[in-house]
């Protein structure tokens, strides 16, 4: 198979092409194309050319556009499950999840489409507004440029590509290297469900040729970036005065207070700690129990996560498959063995099996060592004896990243005491930090990011506030 990019409504070939490989078992998926500086500028040309068009289409036609690709995904949902699968290694119960959500997340842009409003302002509340009617209009940016990540190819492309589309941004889309094709699938659907030429454009290639062409032209409007802190930073230092949102790395904790039921919340938490593969921005990193729990919440959370079956991302009954690549692999097992080596306990896994890495649990780490500070987007989790609730929230919050914890207590005056003192963007109260809806607002603080996603609170970000005051004779 040969994959071109997709720019102005039409298929470009390049003049090189690079070999895009199964994380599972290294076979040749496809060839897809290295875009040059000149096929990136070509992407940017499209996209300004038909900002002016996406800016005066009505707001229910983008609805609709965006209501005829759910119908598409609709349609077919199964191929598309089965190309995240083979592009990701995701396991093929997990991919169909995927799908379900990035339908999910189209219907609430074609929603937000139709209902994005500004508000009327009181203008005489102060002294010299008498006789004045003001209201305010959200307007969209122009260009947007998108970078996404490879651990959900199609819904995370869904978050930036969606509410671009909602507001009347037109976008450059790069994809992560190792899944393009779900993305170059989804412009189809947008093709097909009658968007204008110009207006979605996919370019794959080098992220660092393609994030500097990207970052250095004016009419780039906007840069949606979801990926490192390193690549982020990078970003935010070079982007000058374009609009800029980041969602960056996690290491994300659970709380477990010592009243829990133990037997209720473990499966949740393991679902959480190791679904594809822990490649997650909230996947569970950490977990701190109190002691008196400590003991019986190992001996069931051991149980359950060794249910987890490794395997084939197309086998249905796979939990857990390849990670996205060897490379990835080797530096968690690296981080593993260091852990090891300064007393951490390996009670699960540690161990690549069939090239995978297997579900793996550590006790007592080192809270300096890069499995416990880091953000390890692994299979790997580490369990952490707490004598109080108060020492829990210290340790959470001693993390760089703060995208999401979650907090499992029967005790509502310590829910409410979490909610306010964990310093993350997202407190999920009796659940795990990894859960998401597609509508709630997303995103983080310190090196987990800037701003949110959420589709209400992207076209937020990608849109700019305009004032309009008449004074009245």
């Amino acid at each position: 198979m040969k994959q071109s990019l997709w720019i102005n409504g039409n298929e470009v070939e390049t003049k090189e092409y690079a070999s895009l490989f199964s994380p599972y078992n290294q076979e040749l998926i496809a060839e897809v194309s290295v875009a040059a500086e000149s096929d990136i500028v070509r992407a940017i040309d499209a996209a300004a050319k038909a900002a002016g068009t996406l800016r005066n289409m009505p707001a229910y036609e983008r609805a609709d556009i965006l209501d005829r690709v759910v119908e598409l995904l609709k349609e077919h949902k199964d191929e598309c499950a089965r190309i995240i699968a083979l592009e990701a290694a995701k396991p093929l119960k997990a991919a169909r999840g995927e799908v379900e959500r990035t339908i999910m997340t189209y219907k609430f842009a074609a929603q937000e489409a139709r209902r994005l409003v500004g508000e009327t302002i009181p203008m005489d509340a102060a002294p010299g507004g008498e006789n004045r009617v003001a209201y305010t209009v959200k307007e969209p940016l122009g260009v947007v440029a998108a970078i996404t990540p490879f651990n959900f190819p199609m819904n995370l492309v869904a978050h930036k590509v969606g509410p671009a589309i909602a507001s009347g941004n037109t976008v450059v889309l790069k994809p992560a290297s190792q899944t393009p094709l779900s993305s170059y699938k989804i412009a189809q659907f947008f093709h097909k469900a009658g968007l204008p030429n110009g207006a979605l454009n996919v370019v794959t290639g080098s992220g660092r040729v393609i994030g500097d062409v990207l970052l250095a032209d004016e009419r780039v409007e906007m840069i949606t970036f979801t990926g490192s802190p390193e690549v982020g930073k990078y970003i935010r230092e070079n982007a000058g005065l374009k609009r800029v949102t980041l969602e960056l790395g996690s290491n994300s904790a659970v709380i477990v207070d010592e009243h829990s039921k133990i037997e209720e919340i473990v499966p949740r938490i393991v679902s959480g700690a190791f679904v594809f593969q822990g490649q997650v921005c909230i996947s569970v990193q950490r977990i701190y129990v109190h002691e008196n729990l400590y003991d019986p919440f190992v001996e069931q959370f051991l149980s359950e996560a060794k249910k987890l079956v490794i395997g084939n991302p197309f086998d249905e009954s796979t939990d857990i498959s390849a990670m996205i690549s060897p490379t990835e692999k080797e530096r968690v097992l690296g981080w593993i063995r260091s852990a090891e080596s300064q007393g951490a306990e390996i009670v699960l896994g540690g161990k690549e099996e069939n090239g995978a890495l297997q579900p793996t649990v550590l006790l007592n780490v080192p809270p300096n060592e890069k499995i416990s500070c880091e953000e390890a987007f692994a299979p790997v989790v580490h369990i952490n004896r707490v004598s109080s609730f108060e020492e829990a929230i210290e340790l959470v919050n001693e993390s760089k990243y703060g995208l999401q914890a979650g907090v499992f207590t029967q005790d509502v005056q310590r829910a409410f005491k979490a909610a306010k003192e964990l310093h993350v963007g997202g407190v999920m109260i009796n659940d795990i930090p990894t859960f998401r809806v597609d509508h709630m607002p997303y995103g983080g603080v310190k090196l987990s990011g800037m701003g949110r996603e959420g589709i209400k609170y992207a076209m937020d970000e990608m849109t700019e506030l305009k004032l309009i005051s008449f004074k009245l004779s």
